[in-house]
């Protein structure tokens, strides 16, 4: 029979305390430095990114000279920039500046061959899952789709994790 209580532990994410917590399954703490960066610091970040990018992108490839600052911006050469910007400062530094300014860094997360988390060992990701990250990232549908562990399609995909430093 089914009681209230099973029901509930069902819904938050399983039964027993951290065990339901974002990120628990990588072996991620529940709070604090290393754990899952939660979605509003994570967007505030993408539109640092964004913004810097849109920036770049206005001043060296205008697409209108005649438009405001931001507007005469190129809307591919924006995502060529951002698509860059991401690639080389996640797989080299594994973080963008947007990640930096609110405390967040992209990890390698996912599961050894035994099941067992992937350890963190605070380096960058790499360049191959920086290019495979960003190539989803760019699609938009893979970053906004996400899964028990608060991870993007994209960050599941590439073996990342975004989380607080």
């Amino acid at each position: 029979m089914t009681t209230r209580e099973n029901v509930g532990s069902w819904l938050e994410g399983g039964p027993g305390g951290d065990q339901g917590a974002r990120g628990a399954r990588l072996g991620l703490p529940a709070q604090g430095p290393g754990s899952a960066a939660g979605v509003g610091r994570r967007i505030v970040a993408l539109v640092v990114d964004w913004t810097v990018c849109l920036a770049i992108s206005a001043t060296f490839f205008p697409a209108d000279e005649t438009a405001t600052f931001l507007v005469r911006a190129d809307s591919i050469v924006t995502l060529a920039v951002f698509a860059l910007e991401n690639l080389l400062l996640v797989g080299l530094l594994g973080f963008t500046l947007g990640h930096r300014l609110l405390g967040l860094r992209v990890r390698t997360a996912g599961y050894a061959p035994g099941g067992t988390p992937v350890s963190d060992d605070a380096r960058a990701p790499g360049l191959v899952r920086g290019f495979v990250r960003t190539a989803l990232l760019c699609l938009v549908i893979p970053a906004v789709v996400w899964d028990a562990d608060g991870r993007g399609l994209h960050d599941r995909l590439a073996g990342t994790a975004i989380v607080r430093r």
